[in-house]
């Protein structure tokens, strides 16, 4: 279509392109039933399709297949689509269908799985239908080196714009890799750290760093990272005279609470302290004292700081020493 009147392609001249592009081979007999001109995709000319792509044209596939002796056979749409994505090396493979994603079985909408993490519901798919045969296509582009396969519903209009431009998406994403990650902070993260802490530093929960702070100590964090954003951070900074570490800069991004992930961020640090033969950490808290107290640290005075840490204790901002030791 070159666009309706009154819209934004109206008058658009745009090169749409199809043919065979798709190479396919019949099914065959199957159980004794004979598929006749139904198929499967044998290969896709990923050549063909990419010179036609740099020339600006629309590619369009049609679920229909070319033998190497003419013969046209009919080709499932979600086949067709999940070999592409990957003959292509794509970066995303959106499927439409009648489901708004896949749910657990309270009904909750699952927004980030792995294939096999999906398998069990593929699995549990009535056989045949649009929903088990896209989530078998998603589940193998996943596999085959396609970053994010997404299942949406076709009923909401605004679903491809909600998935592709907000950050938790409105459908299913099948991907290998984690959508959220926590993981050990890069210099490359220092602007997103300043962005996160900005606003609880204004609100005097935590201590004003400085570029220069964090990137100098950018080995002690660690981050929670959800689609190229920094919603999370924890530090560990050694006292390795004392066998301690303290605790600091716990952070979470305020829309994405209520997730255990500060719980996350501190057993992580739990974890990485152990290794480094720290026998308990220390936290200075004025606002989140109850937190603490909820994870296993308990009031302290100030003499059960470090030297170090006393010397340099502000005694304006009168935080809360909480200790923990670490079994």
């Amino acid at each position: 279509s070159l666009g309706l009147p009154n819209t934004p392609l109206h008058g658009v001249e745009l090169t749409a392109v199809s043919g065979n592009l798709v190479m396919a081979k019949p099914l065959g007999v199957r159980q004794g039933i004979d598929f006749d001109h139904t198929g499967e995709v044998r290969r896709v000319r990923a050549t063909a399709i990419g010179s036609l792509l740099d020339r600006g044209t629309l590619v369009i596939l049609p679920p229909l297949g070319f033998s190497s002796t003419g013969e046209v056979f009919d080709l499932d749409a979600a086949e067709v689509a999940q070999q592409t994505a990957v003959a292509l090396k794509a970066d995303k493979l959106i499927l439409l269908g009648e489901a708004d994603g896949l749910h657990d079985e309270s009904g909750q909408l699952q927004r980030q799985l792995t294939p096999d993490q999906a398998s069990p519901l593929q699995r549990a798919a009535t056989p045949g239908s649009e929903l088990a045969r896209h989530l078998a296509a998603a589940c193998e582009a996943a596999r085959h080196g396609v970053a994010r396969t997404h299942l949406l519903s076709w009923h909401d209009h605004d679903a491809l714009l909600g998935e592709l431009f907000t950050r938790d998406g409105v459908g299913t994403m099948i991907t290998q890799h984690r959508y959220e990650q926590l993981r050990p902070a890069e210099l490359g993260d220092v602007a997103g750290l300043l962005e996160l802490l900005r606003p609880l530093e204004e609100r005097g929960m935590l201590v004003a760093r400085s570029r220069e702070r964090l990137e100098h100590q950018i080995d002690d964090y660690l981050v929670i990272e959800r689609d190229g954003m920094i919603i999370g951070c924890a530090a560990l900074h050694p006292f390795t005279d004392a066998a301690m570490a303290e605790l600091a800069c716990v952070a979470v991004h305020d829309d994405y609470r209520g997730g255990a992930r500060g719980a996350l961020l501190l057993a992580e640090v739990e974890r990485r302290a152990k290794r480094t033969g720290v026998r308990a950490l220390f936290a200075l808290t004025t606002h989140t004292a109850h937190w603490f107290f909820e994870h296993g640290f308990r009031l302290a005075d100030l003499e059960a700081l470090p030297p170090l840490k006393r010397e340099t204790y502000n005694h304006a901002r009168q935080s809360k020493v909480l200790l923990k030791a670490l079994n």
